[in-house]
C-alpha cells in the first residue's frame, strides 16, 4: 500500500475513533457498552468452511469447481464471504444496515481485513453493490458504502460508488427462492463504461445469499466493459442453500 493510502486509511480510523470517545458505542454483536465490536463476538465468528467451490464460495465436499458453477458459470471470477451470516455477525450487520451505526462498519472491516488480504487480488477499484433511489432515501446511506470504501482505503485501491447504478427498483430478495431472486435482479444494473472499462472491478456486498444479486452486478459491469469482475460478501446466508454446517 502506498502511504498516501496508509494515511487516509489511518485518518478514516482516526475519525471513528474521534466519535466513539464522544459517544461511547455499543458492541454491534451484544450491546456491550463502551467498544463497538467486542472480543467475545470476534470469537463468536464462523468463517465459511472449506473445502468451497473455487468460484461461488460456497462450501463443497472437495476442492475445486461445483457442479452448479461447471453447468453455468457466473458472470465474476470468484465470490468469497468472510463469514456465516449468523450471531453477532448477523446482528452486527442488521443494526449497521437499520439502526444508523455507521461507525461498525470500520471495526468490522478491521477484523475482516488480514482474510481478505490472502485472497491476493489484484484490483483497480471498489464498487459497493448500488442502492435503489426509494431505498436511499429511506435509509439515508448505502450500508454496504460502510464495508466498501474502508477496504479500498486500507488496500489502496480507488472507490467508485458511481460507476454501477441500479437500472431499475427491485423489491427485497429476503424471503425469495434461488429463481425468483435471479428474476429480480435480472438486468437490474447498469454500468459506466467510462468508469470501468479494462479495469478489474471488486464488487462488494454486506450478504450474500444465492450470489444472484453480485451476479447481476458483474454481468452490467463486463457489459460495460471491464476486464474481470471479483465479488465479496462480509457474510454469506448459508442456511438458505440448505446446507448442513458442521
Amino acid at each position: 500500500m502506498k502511504k498516501s493510502w496508509r494515511i487516509q486509511y489511518h485518518l478514516y480510523r482516526s475519525f471513528w475513533a474521534g466519535v466513539d470517545l464522544l459517544y461511547p458505542p455499543l458492541c454491534g454483536g451484544c450491546a456491550k457498552k463502551g467498544i463497538r465490536w467486542c472480543e467475545d463476538c470476534r470469537k463468536n465468528i464462523r468463517l465459511i468452511p472449506e473445502p468451497k467451490c473455487e468460484i461461488c464460495g460456497l462450501p463443497h465436499p472437495k476442492a475445486g469447481i461445483c457442479p452448479n458453477c461447471k453447468q453455468k458459470r457466473p458472470s465474476y471470477q470468484a465470490l468469497l464471504s468472510w463469514a456465516i451470516f449468523e450471531g453477532p455477525i448477523r446482528k452486527a450487520l442488521h443494526r449497521i444496515k437499520y439502526k444508523q451505526d455507521l461507525g461498525l462498519g470500520d471495526a468490522l472491516v478491521a477484523d475482516f481485513l488480514p482474510y481478505f488480504n490472502q485472497l491476493n487480488w489484484k484490483i483497480d477499484l471498489i464498487v459497493p453493490v448500488p442502492l435503489g433511489k426509494k431505498r436511499f432515501r429511506e435509509r439515508g446511506y448505502n450500508q454496504v458504502g460502510l464495508f466498501a470504501l474502508p477496504l479500498a482505503l486500507a488496500s489502496g485501491w480507488k472507490y467508485a460508488p458511481r460507476v454501477l447504478k441500479r437500472a431499475r427498483e427491485t423489491i427485497s430478495q429476503v424471503g425469495l427462492s434461488a429463481d425468483e431472486r435471479k428474476n429480480n435482479v435480472r438486468d437490474a444494473f447498469i454500468a459506466d463504461r467510462r468508469g470501468v472499462a479494462e479495469k478489474t472491478v471488486l464488487v462488494v456486498d454486506d450478504v450474500s445469499t444465492t450470489g444472484a444479486t453480485l451476479n447481476s452486478c458483474a454481468e452490467a459491469l463486463i457489459r460495460g466493459g471491464a476486464k474481470n469482475v471479483y465479488a465479496f460478501s462480509i457474510a454469506r446466508a448459508l442456511p438458505h442453500h440448505g446446507l448442513q454446517i458442521v
